[in-house]
């Protein structure tokens, strides 16, 4: 990083402090240590390896390791049966989920719950999360940085699980796992390996409550989840 974009950067973070009513700095080595780590995502190495859901959860209580903090009114871990064969992956919570704290719950949510009934299950029997815990502001796209922070717990989520079926829901969520940039149209409705699960890409719901012709699609989709799960 070049000095000018240092000092700059150094004067827009004094500039957001002196807004907030901060007026100093605590020197103690304790807390410089702290401050080193502001920003800066935790790497799959850095992190524990954790033994249980819980211990995640307890890990990421008033997590401020990116700017999504800043906006959010909760953090949503996700939910679900710990020892389940399915697991539905969305890209970031919503306004509805980031105030009640839980994965799809909203309008997107409530199709979800369709589907999932739909296939003959019922919510508690999968587990359902996302790759940001936190909302982004306005539902805008999760940036890189972001991504990059979260990961690594929801990596770990998924060694926990240890689903034998993953269905990851729209573009983001699907192009994060499958480490592509292939759109969602080309990766729906075939299966991948994804360790020792297989893993199928469809639309977000949130993407057919717009695009209603589609469902055809997701269903589809699912089918071949179901068939594969002995479901049908």
């Amino acid at each position: 990083m070049s000095v000018d974009k240092l000092l700059d950067e150094i004067s827009r973070s004094v500039e957001y402090l002196a807004k907030t009513g901060y007026r100093g700095f605590d020197c103690r080595p304790e807390h410089l240590d702290l401050m080193a780590e502001w920003g800066q995502p935790p790497r799959p190495s850095d992190l524990p390896r954790f033994q249980s859901l819980d211990d995640i959860r307890a890990a990421l209580k008033g997590c401020k390791r990116c700017r999504l903090s800043q906006k959010r009114n909760a953090i949503v871990f996700g939910e679900g049966d710990p020892n389940a064969r399915l697991m539905f992956i969305g890209e970031g919570p919503g306004a509805e989920e980031d105030r009640q704290g839980r994965p799809f719950v909203g309008a997107a949510g409530k199709l979800l719950d369709k589907i999932i009934a739909a296939m003959g299950l019922q919510r508690e029997a999968v587990y359902i999360a996302n790759v940001v815990k936190c909302r982004p502001p306005g539902n805008r796209d999760p940036q890189p940085d972001e991504v990059e922070t979260c990961l690594p717990f929801l990596n770990q989520q998924l060694v926990l699980i240890d689903p034998e079926f993953i269905v990851t829901l729209g573009r983001h969520a699907t192009q994060t796992l499958l480490e592509t940039s292939d759109p969602i149209s080309r990766l729906r409705g075939r299966f991948f390996d994804y360790g020792k699960a297989k893993l199928m890409p469809t639309f977000h719901p949130a993407y057919l409550l717009h695009n209603p012709n589609k469902k055809a699609y997701v269903w589809a989709d699912i089918q071949k989840v179901m068939k594969k799960m002995g479901l049908q």
